[in-house]
């Protein structure tokens, strides 16, 4: 057994439930021969190790990788002498019964969330009959079979397909690997969310195909989809029908029914749409018109598949571009116009493109920060995508966003939006503001699993 004793001058992290213990944190490893070494053997075999403080007291049991600066992480507060296959079982149970509590018979979530299930360096995520997996740590690595045995064990899956494509595994001295490990996974499964169908590429969409820890925020837009009608010159009045029953029709500024079932909803613009999930959510709450943009034309044909597969194609259209890029040329088209308003370019030049603003703007970009080194550009992308987003939402209208970025803290992510209203003359009134889903716990003072903001803000005119 592998004892690591931690120095005397450290923070007490590990006490409070923080479950990696860094290499700056130790003093000194005993029997540290029985390391994992990728590099030495061609299969290295899971290092089991006791954490002891400085005078000996015992406080975890976890991985041990002298290759990683997170040298233990940890898998429990008991004294482990083995790791085998009912340890993964046991694990495996409880998670699926906490998700069974706060999102019912749901058949597509995260079922597995490293180390807030206690299986640190672990990624399950369901997906109906099939499990997606990601292995992030050499400890889960080298336990891969174990693993596989065990989600047979608990789920009976029809097959099991592993995603250990991210960048980080090569931290822990790991490979990027991916391929199917039991049964049969077909590309392309369809599940529900909210009461939508979503067609979820598992090989080819980003992390393990889908983001799961949006559930409940993609809900939290439903408020905003209608009550928008009045803005247009619609009013609803009471007609009377031959029979004497009452029923209320919307009548246009020229006294002309309104017979488009949508006339109360937003428009909306949802930037880094990837598989359009907020504009599904945005259709199915009521919106009037959607436009779903992304860079990536693979995302793209599969936000057009999710439209189709719900009916709302006469709703969508689809826009590949830089969200960016995207913005900017809106603001200048307004800018543009404004000019031509006071004669001051030639008015007998067409315009180059339509000026459009929007009655909500979602942005839900990838992380900008993926490292403390880039906070500072990520910082600036930020606010330059929110100084852009604030010109083209509507007077009253909507601000929807969201930040995966661990680096950027909660406040900081508020503070850089708070600059860029002041810059585009806004006035922002924050009403929902709120992280990951249900099933994506995190456990308390352990930041690390706290990386996702997403806010809802109304922006008015200062002016």
């Amino acid at each position: 057994m592998i004892k690591v004793f931690l120095n005397k001058q450290r923070k007490k992290r590990l006490e409070q439930g923080h479950p990696w213990v860094f290499a700056n944190e130790v003093e000194r490893v005993e029997n540290g021969q029985a390391r994992l070494d990728s590099e030495s053997v061609e299969q290295p075999t899971p290092a089991l190790a006791h954490v002891h403080t400085h005078n000996g007291r015992f406080l975890a049991s976890g991985f041990y990788n002298p290759q990683s600066q997170i040298v233990v992480r940890v898998l429990s507060e008991q004294p482990l002498e083995q790791i085998d296959q009912a340890l993964f079982v046991e694990r495996f149970l409880g998670a699926q019964s906490l998700r069974r509590r706060f999102i019912g018979e749901a058949r597509s979530y995260r079922l597995v969330y490293g180390e807030a299930d206690l299986l640190p360096g672990l990624v399950v995520d369901q997906y109906e009959d099939f499990l997606v997996l990601q292995i992030l740590s050499l400890g889960m690595d080298v336990c891969r079979d174990l693993i596989v045995a065990a989600l047979v064990k608990v789920f009976a899956p029809k097959g099991i397909l592993e995603r250990s494509d991210a960048g980080v595994r090569r931290l822990e001295g790991l490979a990027e690997t991916t391929g199917v490990l039991h049964g049969e996974v077909p590309r392309h499964v369809e599940i529900v969310e909210n009461g939508l169908k979503v067609l979820v590429d598992l090989y080819e969409g980003q992390k393990t195909g889908y983001f799961f820890d949006q559930r409940e925020n993609r809900a939290a837009i439903a408020p905003l989809m209608t009550g928008w009608g009045v803005r247009s010159g619609i009013e609803v009045r009471p007609l009377t029908e031959a029979d004497g029953s009452t029923r209320h029709v919307p009548y246009n500024a020229n006294g002309k029914e309104v017979t488009f079932p949508y006339w109360d909803g937003a428009t909306v613009l949802e930037c880094f749409a990837h598989t359009g999930s907020f504009t599904l959510h945005a259709c199915q709450y009521g919106a009037k018109k959607v436009t779903c943009l992304d860079i990536s034309e693979h995302a793209i044909e599969t936000a057009r598949q999710n439209v189709a597969l719900n009916g709302f194609d006469e709703r969508v259209e689809f826009v590949v571009a830089n969200a960016f890029d995207y913005l900017r040329e809106q603001v200048q088209a307004h800018e543009e116009r404004a000019l031509r308003a006071h004669a001051k370019v030639d008015t007998s030049v067409p315009q180059k493109s339509k000026a459009r603003k929007w009655d909500v703007i979602i942005l839900d970009p990838p992380a900008f920060a993926k490292h403390r080194g880039a906070l500072e550009n990520a910082a600036k992308g930020y606010k330059e995508i929110h100084l852009q987003a604030l010109k083209l939402v509507q007077e009253g209208g909507f601000l929807v966003t969201a930040s995966c970025s661990f680096h950027v803290r909660p406040q900081h992510f508020l503070d850089i939006i708070a600059d860029a209203a002041v810059d585009a003359g806004k006035r922002l009134r924050l009403h929902h503001f709120s992280g990951a889903g249900k099933d994506h716990p995190h456990i308390l003072g352990v930041e690390e699993g706290n990386y996702l903001k997403f806010a809802i803000f109304q922006v008015t005119d200062r002016n």
